[in-house]
């Protein structure tokens, strides 16, 4: 962690770590556990080191080591206890910390040592729902504590976009011949740039043995004009998480029903943030609001 330092202020500790600024304040104090720089109006300031050793820490403390205890062990004993208890039920809490410190330090080596770690002991399925979803709600709340900024959250994003494209490039060059069942068309709104969701998803459908063609994001409905004449009845499926911006969500599936069922309704598949502003009382027989992903997929 040498070659990038950084630093942080004790609330960016306490959001990072789990551990409330008071009982840091109060390890400190008590046991010496870290010490910190101090400005010159004696806030306190912290780097990266001071950051993965209390992730340590806390990690220990979780599993019920004691800080008094802690507080007398050298680093290298801290590492190696860390190592040793880490076993499959603390996996995806250890892979959260790396990760986080990966991202923290743009850290390539490290998030691909922490995630070969993972997929030896899990599935690709298994790694996204236990541990890049839990890690994207916390960075998400980082973000809004500005306890990060935008260029770790892309960064760290980008990498776990770089998994799945991965994932999903293995099942198509394994994949059988297309078969008669539907087609997914996936796509997402014009404007629409959070593609995790539905790359994701592409995924699970292609393991899944279905058809699909992803089409990508930011997706002005009259393009479909194209595919529609080569695939006369595919299924639309989109992940709505920000957009249609400046907009609700009805006009955006009134503008699919005006512009793609104009001879005949086309089942349209909606999952993501925004379809929870859906009266799904009123829609019309063809648009279907999915919970999640994984409900999805089981149901197939």
């Amino acid at each position: 962690m040498e070659h990038i330092k950084q630093n942080f202020s004790i609330k960016d500790l306490e959001h990072l770590s789990g551990i409330k600024a008071h009982t840091i304040r109060i390890w400190e104090k008590r046991y010496n556990i870290l010490n910190p720089e101090r400005t010159d109006t004696n806030i306190r300031t912290y780097d990266g080191e001071d950051l993965q050793k209390l992730l340590n820490i806390s990690f220990l403390n979780i599993h019920g080591y004691k800080i008094s205890r802690i507080s007398k062990m050298k680093e290298d004993e801290v590492h190696a206890l860390v190592r040793r208890i880490s076993a499959s039920s603390s996996v995806e809490n250890r892979a959260k910390n790396a990760f986080k410190l990966a991202m923290m330090n743009f850290d390539d080596r490290l998030f691909q040592k922490t995630y070969n770690d993972l997929v030896s002991k899990l599935s690709f399925r298994d790694v996204f729902y236990d541990v890049f979803i839990p890690l994207l709600e916390e960075i998400g709340l980082l973000w809004q504590t500005d306890t990060i900024k935008p260029i770790h959250e892309h960064y760290i994003i980008e990498l776990i976009k770089q998994k799945i494209y991965i994932n999903i490039a293995e099942l198509k060059s394994n994949g059988e011949e297309e078969n008669n069942d539907k087609l997914y068309v996936l796509f997402l709104p014009y404007n629409e740039i959070h593609d995790i969701g539905i790359l994701y998803l592409n995924y699970e459908l292609l393991n899944a043995g279905k058809n699909v063609i992803y089409v990508g994001p930011s997706l002005p409905l009259d393009n479909m004009d194209y595919l529609m004449k080569i695939h006369n009845d595919p299924v639309f499926v989109s992940y709505l998480t920000i957009s249609p911006v400046n907009t609700d969500v009805s006009e955006f599936i009134n503008e699919f029903q005006e512009k793609l069922c104009q001879d005949k309704p086309r089942e349209f598949l909606l999952f993501g943030q925004r379809t929870k502003e859906i009266d799904q009382d009123g829609l019309p027989g063809n648009i279907k609001v999915q919970t999640s992903i994984k409900d999805f997929i089981n149901s197939l």
